[in-house]
């Protein structure tokens, strides 16, 4: 028993010994992968710090030298304009017309209208009948007077046989000379009342005539206004419209500075509201007279016939009214203040320099410069609102878009 008890006595301290130097190898192991950890977070901050600093030298290399004082010099784009050939154009707006209207109405009596042959949009020859009025009565009054122009005639054939006769017999002394003359007035007579009545015949053929409704002259009938079976006069109005030859035109609303530029003959493109489609046209016309409450003009554009181009639609023009030789240089190049319009040139120093200028016409394609340049100078397109005189800069040069 004491044996045993001995030997169990010497064994307990020996079990303690070996957990205690697994802890203490599970400790040390522990902070040795910790000290990795932090060994690798270490490389890892200084290689991307190293990266973050070749950026930022790569992007100054780029971006060019630097002032005196440390501050990066500004790009800024510029272009020789050069000079070209511009139109000097004028826009305005305005309605659609006919350039001749022709209102057609009634020219006789009226009456009741049986037939109306033509409709909107339909082409019609000069003197075609475009509607026809009832002539029932007319018609038997030509008929009576036909009659009677045939009773005349017959008259007047009794009349010139009988002075036929009369001659004949005056030689053996059984006609006197009265009685020849007596039968001549007869003859000449008979022969007048033939003329009434013929004459009679021909105005009432005439109004007759007058009864269909007929286009005065070739074109495109607009519109239409009379229905059969309508009563009418020559009080009832305007039946049809007619644009004589189909031709069209604009009439288009100008400042009185704009009328002054323009001259007839000067072209003209004219697109309607609602298609992108532009048609051709000629100013025939400019207004002599300025309204003097809008102070506008109407300068008249002439245009070919288009089913595009409805009377009374609205559209815009660009009038073409006359061009000149100068730099065009974008908007973006053009700086104003209480001194007037000014541009930024670039001298032999790439230092800015302010550069009075006057412009011309506007337009998509840009401004004309009319005074101030010449066409050879880099001019600065963008940036020259945050531009000072004297100012340098790092120039880009870029080509004009003609």
């Amino acid at each position: 028993m004491n044996y045993e008890a001995g030997m169990l006595g010497r064994d307990e301290p020996l079990a303690l010994t070996d957990e205690t130097q697994a802890r203490s190898r599970r400790k040390w192991l522990i902070i040795g992968a910790v000290l990795v950890v932090v060994a690798i977070a270490i490389a890892w901050f200084a290689i991307a710090s190293g990266k973050r600093d070749g950026q930022t030298n790569a992007a100054a290399s780029k971006a060019g030298p630097q002032t005196g004082g440390g501050r990066q010099l500004p790009t800024v784009t510029v272009a020789v304009p050069g000079r070209q050939s511009i139109e000097l154009a004028i826009s305005g707006t305005g309605s659609l017309a006919a350039r001749r209207e022709m209102p057609v109405g009634v020219a006789g009596e009226g009456g009741m209208v049986t037939r109306v042959l033509v409709e909107p949009g339909s082409w019609v020859g000069a003197g075609q009948v475009l509607a026809t009025v009832d002539r029932s009565v007319q018609a038997q009054t030509a008929q009576s007077q036909a009659a009677g122009i045939r009773v005349a005639q017959a008259d007047l054939d009794l009349a010139q046989a009988n002075l036929d006769r009369a001659q004949r017999l005056v030689s053996n002394g059984f006609v006197s000379k009265a009685d020849i003359d007596r039968l001549t007035a007869t003859r000449d007579a008979a022969a007048a009342r033939v003329r009434v009545a013929r004459a009679q015949l021909g105005e009432t053929t005439a109004r007759n005539r007058r009864l269909d409704i007929r286009a005065p002259a070739a074109g495109l009938v607009l519109t239409r206004q009379v229905e059969p079976g309508q009563i009418i006069s020559s009080g009832t109005g305007t039946l049809f419209r007619i644009a004589q030859g189909g031709q069209m035109e604009l009439r288009a609303q100008l400042s009185e500075a704009d009328l002054q530029r323009l001259s007839v003959g000067a072209r003209a493109e004219v697109t309607p509201v609602g298609t992108t489609q532009t048609f051709v046209g000629q100013v025939w016309q400019v207004s002599p007279v300025i309204d003097p409450q809008t102070r506008q003009g109407i300068a008249r554009i002439a245009l070919a016939y288009d089913k595009a181009l409805r009377p009374g639609g609205f559209a815009s023009a660009r009038i073409v009214s006359g061009g000149q030789v100068a730099p065009l240089l974008p908007q973006s190049a053009v700086q104003s203040d209480n001194k007037g319009n000014f541009v930024y040139v670039l001298n032999a120093k790439d230092e800015a320099e302010r550069r009075a200028i006057t412009t011309g016409d506007v337009s998509d394609a840009g401004v004309a410069i009319t005074s101030g340049l010449t066409g050879t100078e880099r001019v600065v397109l963008t940036a020259g609102a945050f531009l000072n005189p004297g100012q340098k800069v790092i120039p880009n040069l870029t080509t004009l878009k003609r």
